[in-house]
């Protein structure tokens, strides 16, 4: 097993760099590293200088419009961009409803919604959770029934990140409510725009405006919308989960939030306290392990070995450690990392700490929570 970069790799390593230092927004960039709310324009903006490189659909195939980069390259390319201070890209389009699309959409539903996503035309959202449906998606009880050529839609979805910004929401929906859990949902396409579509804010602990509630009344979605076949949306479902938990664990982000976390706990003069010092260094520590274990998964798709237990391993390591990360940050400042957003309240520094850490209380849950991923463990490699 080879977890070196070879020499093509590290010179796309400097590409990348050189691109991001050069292109990116002074004011995106330093949103990002002090831990402020980005806004919907800021996201698409950069979006749109990457669409504008040909790098609008990062590990996309060439056949879809993507670079056709390896595993390794996306890897490269998503740890330069964080270390830079670049936002995170929107994954509900980029990397979950579209490797759906490439994967079991017809040619007319690839050919209508992947050029919008990479071109930052369209916002996408995710419509799976319910009040009575988190983890155990199965239990989804939106209804959809057929009528002619179209579905008419009704439920609510909840936890629905940044929907209000969204154009399109991609749903789990009961088609065949005499069917056992799995067999009977269907994965729909809506256009937020449809009568019948209402969004809710759900404001959170830190006072943002990120999640929402989606209320579905008699939504009335075109059957050509229906992704695959009738019934079988929990296949699609899955697949869908399996991009998601592997991009949760943020490696890069983490990379750039530890140093971030040295030169708070440097100003505050925290690194003289020995216990301080250690709990940085172990955070440190799990961080080098955890990315060891990224790179082995990708030196296994280098020799085309689908990734098994490790995405869950990635999803929960990489979740503990940015919380670990945004606790360690919050001790550094003490009382003053209580004042939300308030800049005239202490250091410049403290203003988002406290913000972000509840924020990433988020984390473990979302993608399939962290409890869940060790069942997916435990049954994957003890057989229990």
């Amino acid at each position: 097993m080879d977890l070196n970069f070879s020499p093509e790799e590290s010179a796309f390593r400097v590409e990348v760099r050189n691109f991001v230092g050069e292109k990116l927004p002074a004011h995106i960039r330093d949103k990002v590293t002090n831990g402020v709310h980005l806004n919907r324009d800021d996201h698409i903006l950069w979006q749109r200088t990457l669409h504008q490189r040909g790098w609008g659909g990062p590990g996309w195939p060439k056949e879809f419009g993507g670079p056709g980069w390896t595993p390794t390259e996306l890897y490269i390319f998503e740890e330069e961009c964080a270390a830079a201070g670049a936002p995170r890209l929107i994954s509900f389009g980029l990397k979950m409803i579209a490797p759906v699309l490439m994967a079991f959409g017809t040619p007319a539903q690839q050919a209508r919604f992947l050029p919008k996503i990479m071109a930052g035309e369209e916002w996408w959202c995710q419509g799976y959770s319910e009040p009575g449906a988190g983890s155990d998606l199965a239990s989804v009880k939106t209804r959809a029934v057929r009528e002619g050529d179209f579905y008419i839609v009704s439920g609510q979805k909840t936890w629905t990140t940044l929907g209000q910004y969204a154009d399109w929401i991609f749903c789990l929906v009961r088609t065949d409510p005499a069917a056992k859990k799995q067999s009977g949902i269907s994965f729909l396409l809506i256009d937020m725009k449809s009568p019948g579509v209402t969004v809710r804010p759900i404001i959170t602990l830190d006072g943002a405006h990120e999640v929402n509630e989606v209320w579905l009344e008699e939504v009335k979605v075109p059957a050509a919308n229906l992704i695959g076949e009738e019934n079988k949306g929990w296949t699609y479902a899955k697949f869908l989960l399996g991009h998601e938990r592997t991009n949760i664990a943020g490696i890069g982000i983490a990379k750039r939030e530890l140093a971030r976390l040295k030169r708070i706990a440097e100003a505050e003069g925290r690194l003289a306290d020995a216990l301080f010092a250690a709990r940085v260094a172990q955070v440190e520590i799990d961080l080098m392990a955890l990315e060891i274990t990224n790179l082995r998964v990708l030196s296994a798709e280098r020799a085309n070995k689908a990734p098994g237990p490790e995405a869950s391993i990635l999803k929960i390591k990489g979740t503990e450690i940015q919380q670990a990360i945004a606790e360690l940050m919050m001790q550094a400042v003490g009382p003053y990392a209580l004042h939300f957003g308030q800049q005239d309240v202490g250091p410049d520094y403290a203003a988002n700490l406290g913000a972000g850490y509840c924020n990433l209380r988020k984390l473990s849950i979302f993608g399939g929570s962290n409890e869940i991923q060790k069942n997916i463990i435990s049954q994957m490699i003890l057989g229990l």
